[in-house]
């Protein structure tokens, strides 16, 4: 990154209009003295996003595919919610972005349609994961050893990331998915995952990305990142509970899936078995609309698309939460942490303001009831994450903590949360 980019970066982050943008989140404002630091498990609503609920559930809580008003109106949300999210992502088309209950179930419904095509491809059986990721994007691919499928391991390095480098190997005639995280939601590490795209298709094989925990902390560009298929879980992106995935068209048209017979056999209605939480799609959709409103404090207001405003607001976020992580990383050295992952400040940008340590002996679960008590919530834990834990030689039951903070956080709750884990620290000491 060039003195430029980081001057003007800086000056980003120092004109981000944080007071402005907890204003719109009313569960900060009833907090009172609460630091939400556990947003990694899930990040609060805006307003807007509680008003779209509120309205589906008022105005239109009927069922889709009927001639009269309000059915119809449903229909008209659920296709409004697609165009937003697959310009959130720059998707190709809407008919894209498949809707559902949240990532897992979406990654479980593509290994089940890959399982079904494995034999269909002769040798070309192998899956790529990695040790850094959430069991989710692990097991759930595992799980495709009785259909026939290999496996090769892509191992996180010592300093805490995914190196393409170390990918390139694992490649072959044979291999038929790369499945890796776009940035790991217990270290906080980015992987380059354009990288991975090309390393992977010049072997002609796919890549599954999860982006659950990038979604909330940087722009997200499908087209850009080469790659396959992408989940996301919307309720990490300031929306209610639900998730999305996002495949090529073709992609998906391809997959096998479950589906009963008056369902067209194509994206997306193919892969959106039963119905779905109608009321939290119109607040994904909500949710897009922030982010747009976010990015608008930022760009001229001629000539810009919905698009444009998103990609400045992602941006925002991005710089803003740069600095807070920079302030988190001096806040966790001056109390002797252990860090896990991206540990270097000559580093911040491979990473997201997520931190998972420990305190030398310290149980992990005493600080974190202790941050409880002072009205800080952050998690401790194996983060879902066994293979990840083993490898940072960190036992299941106690594992680590983790503070995991977005961009309605502050500096000053990041010092308030050194000052509280300073005198925690001295009082278990």
């Amino acid at each position: 990154m060039n003195q430029h980019h980081v001057s003007n970066a800086q000056e980003g982050a120092a004109s981000f209009p944080v007071e402005k943008i907890r204003a719109m989140f009313p569960a900060l404002g009833q907090a009172g003295d609460f630091i939400f630091m556990d947003n990694a498990a899930g990040a609060q609503i805006p307003q807007s996003v509680l008003d779209a609920v509120t309205n589906h559930l008022v105005g239109h809580n009927v069922q889709r595919g009927g001639r009269y008003g309000r059915s119809v109106t449903v229909d008209q949300s659920v296709a409004d919610a697609r165009t937003s999210v697959a310009l959130l992502i720059n998707a190709y088309s809407p008919s894209e972005i498949c809707f559902g209950m949240n990532a897992t179930s979406f990654i479980r419904l593509v290994s089940l349609g890959i399982g079904q095509m494995l034999s269909k491809d002769g040798e070309r059986n192998e899956i790529v994961v990695t040790d850094m990721d959430h069991d989710a994007n692990i097991a759930t691919w595992l799980a495709l050893e009785s259909a026939g499928a290999k496996f090769k391991w892509w191992r996180m390095r010592e300093d805490g990331n995914l190196h393409v480098d170390d990918l390139q190997p694992l490649m072959s005639e044979r291999t038929r998915l790369v499945a890796c995280t776009v940035t790991a939601h217990s270290i906080g590490s980015i992987v380059d995952v354009a990288s991975v795209a090309r390393i992977a298709h010049a072997a002609g094989a796919e890549v599954f990305l999860d982006s659950v925990h990038y979604g909330p902390h940087g722009l997200i560009d499908v087209q850009a990142w080469g790659c396959d298929y992408l989940v996301c879980s919307g309720y990490k992106n300031f929306s209610p509970h639900m998730g999305f995935l996002w495949g090529r068209f073709e992609t998906l048209k391809r997959l096998p899936t479950f589906r009963e017979d008056f369902i067209p056999d194509e994206p997306p209605y193919k892969v959106e078995a039963g119905t779905f939480i109608y009321e939290n799609v119109s607040g994904m959709d909500a949710a897009v609309r922030y982010l747009e409103s976010v990015g608008r404090n930022f760009l001229p207001e001629n000539n810009r698309s919905r698009r444009d405003n998103i990609v400045a607001g992602m941006n925002a976020i991005r710089d803003y939460e740069v600095m807070l992580a920079r302030e988190m990383l001096k806040v966790l050295k001056d109390c002797n942490a252990t860090i896990y992952g991206v540990a270097d400040e000559a580093h911040i940008h491979e990473r997201v303001p997520t931190f998972c340590f420990n305190i030398g002996k310290l149980p992990p679960q005493r600080i974190v009831e202790e941050m409880a008590a002072m009205q800080i919530g952050i998690r401790d834990g194996h983060m879902y994450a066994p293979r990840l834990m083993k490898r940072l030689n960190l036992s299941m039951d106690s594992g680590a903590i983790r503070a995991s903070l977005v961009h309605y956080n502050t500096v000053e709750e990041v010092r308030r949360f050194g000052e509280a884990l300073r005198a925690i620290v001295a009082k278990l000491s």
